[in-house]
């Protein structure tokens, strides 16, 4: 992976330019007859909210090979980003002062060997046709929007 020519910025000013700028990320949306997986986040400002599995896109990573990254990191799948379904902004965080997300979202298909029961902690991770209420609005209104979910 290419190094930015005079190294990595200093901690303190990396998080100084993150906390301004936009982030983009992607969003895998894994969907089926059981409806839609969604993970609780364990830690951080949005713990405990349910939300669609996503993460920071790298620089320089192409964005389907983000999504297969995502997918493996956060869920333990091996996953093929499809179609692009559209992006979500998420003006939430910014009146709560945290950051300023963009995802791209993209319909994903699981390996074949992935199709099974995807994950072992169920308390973290399942499926929904019905959104839970402790979930951003942002991502309720997107899936609700393209049917996956009510």
């Amino acid at each position: 992976m290419p190094v930015a020519p005079h190294g990595p910025l200093p901690q303190a000013e990396f998080e100084s330019v993150y906390a301004r700028v936009p982030r983009l990320t992607v969003e895998v949306v894994i969907a089926s007859e059981r409806g839609v997986l969604l993970t609780r986040r364990e830690t951080g400002p949005c713990q405990g909210l349910w939300h669609i599995p996503g993460g920071t896109v790298r620089f320089g990573e192409v964005l389907t090979a983000a999504v297969a990254r995502v997918a493996h990191h956060e869920l333990g799948l091996e996953a093929t980003a499809q179609a692009l379904l559209g992006y979500i902004e998420y003006p939430s965080h910014l009146e709560a002062g945290l950051d300023w997300p963009v995802g791209m979202a993209f319909r994903t298909e699981l390996a074949a060997r992935s199709t099974g029961q995807p994950f072992a902690r169920p308390e973290v991770m399942g499926w929904f046709s019905r959104l839970p209420d402790e979930m951003h609005d942002e991502q309720k209104a997107f899936l609700r929007a393209h049917r996956l979910a009510t």
